[in-house]
């Protein structure tokens, strides 16, 4: 388990800061992301209540009495290497902070409704002017723009809306969502490719931009091959559970103690996969001799592969395919997947000092880019609210928090 807080390298968005005005999932992923990456993150949040998150519990952080903070799993999640400080955006003191403190910073992250910060003179059309070089982005449910611009947008009305819900679960099941917000996290991975994008061009030719991400368009876009199979057939993809659209076989089968996941993803694979399992009849079998055979014989196969694996043990069934180049896995538990040794070897479960943790730390989920030069670092714990409010302003405006901001 690594507890890295500090590493000899600057990381490569080192002199980069970010004022952050977003809250919940979508923003904060993307701020923490860059946070990782050695840029210097300014969150910005409401007095005595915070970002929403911080309420999203159980379970908390626990303090040396065992008794719960206000620092939620959930807000730990996406809020490392950030510096918390407290301001009311909504009155007038606060709002000059905030663009006082633009105008010291790279980029801004916002996710307020469409028009939400502009009433405040806060938008990006306010603050070009005064801030010529800022990166400002924009993460909304639909986007600037469209006829639901000003729809609220939550991670499972865009996993509703772009058709992902539609083609994940059983066939004669339910439409179900992915198991985390995936509609916030990539909006936030999306957003951060193009703030990134941006600061690049702004070192180029001294221009900042507006930059407008959406839950509903990132969630299209990641429809890929799903999405462009519906584009290129005219047929609307029908749910399959753990099966693939496009590859047979592609999914989890019982096992006499649990099960495994079979992913063949070519013809080669397949015959060595029938090997292992006892039964080359399958891969002589003209039904099943290439991956679009399969595709058009699928559930003779998948009833025959099913049947067989079940005289398996999942732990020997796996070690023989992989002996024999036959891709395959296990399906883990969450306890499985953080003691494994593979996520030690990856680094990435962590430990960061928490001022409030009994322990001393907080367990979290590492960051997964690894660069020979330049690697992540983890400087903070993920902030209580308002910590580095006097910090901040003293640092960047010279003057102590206004008593109307506590």
């Amino acid at each position: 388990m690594s507890t890295q807080s500090n590493a000899p390298t600057a990381g490569p968005l080192d002199g980069v800061r970010v004022l952050d005005l977003s809250r919940i999932l979508a923003g904060p992923t993307c701020t923490q992301l860059l946070g990782d990456l050695g840029a210097d993150i300014i969150k910005i949040e409401k007095p005595q209540s915070g970002d929403d998150t911080r309420q999203w519990g159980p379970p908390f952080v626990q303090d040396a009495h065992g008794h719960n903070t206000n620092e939620s799993a959930y807000y730990l999640s996406s809020n490392r290497n950030k510096r918390s400080v407290a301001i009311d955006i909504t009155s007038p003191e606060g709002t000059d902070k905030i663009k006082k403190l633009a105008a010291h910073c790279d980029i801004l992250i916002e996710n307020f409704k469409v028009g939400g910060l502009a009433k405040y003179g806060l938008g990006y059309d306010d603050l070009k002017q005064q801030c010529p070089k800022l990166v400002y982005c924009s993460i909304s449910g639909f986007g600037q723009t469209g006829p639901n611009a000003k729809l609220p947008g939550y991670d499972i009305m865009a996993q509703g809306y772009s058709g992902i819900m539609s083609i994940t679960g059983e066939p004669d099941g339910e439409p179900i969502k992915v198991g985390v917000g995936i509609a916030d996290v990539m909006c936030g991975m999306y957003a951060s490719t193009a703030v990134l994008a941006a600061l690049r061009h702004r070192d180029q030719t001294g221009e900042g931009q507006h930059i407008d991400v959406a839950l509903v368009d990132t969630n299209i876009a990641w429809l890929v091959n799903e999405g462009t199979n519906y584009l290129t057939s005219k047929k609307k993809p029908q749910r399959r559970g753990n099966q693939h659209p496009n590859i047979v076989p592609y999914q989890i089968f019982a096992t006499r103690d649990g099960h495994v996941i079979i992913a063949v993803g070519n013809d080669a694979q397949y015959q060595r996969f029938c090997e292992v399992i006892g039964q080359p009849a399958l891969a002589a079998d003209a039904r099943f001799a290439t991956n679009a055979l399969r595709l058009g014989n699928r559930d003779a196969l998948v009833g025959l592969l099913a049947e067989r694996l079940l005289t398996f043990d999942s732990a020997s069934l796996l070690d023989e395919l992989k002996k024999n180049g036959v891709p395959a896995g296990p399906v883990n538990t969450l306890d499985e997947v953080f003691s494994s040794d593979q996520v030690a070897a990856r680094e990435m479960k962590i430990n960061i000092p928490h001022p409030l943790a009994a322990s001393g730390g907080v367990d979290l989920i590492g960051n997964p880019l690894k660069f020979s030069k330049t690697p992540v670092t983890y400087r903070r714990a993920p902030p209580v609210l308002g910590a580095d409010t006097d910090e901040v302003l003293n640092e960047l405006l010279n003057e102590s928090l206004n008593k109307q901001d506590k």
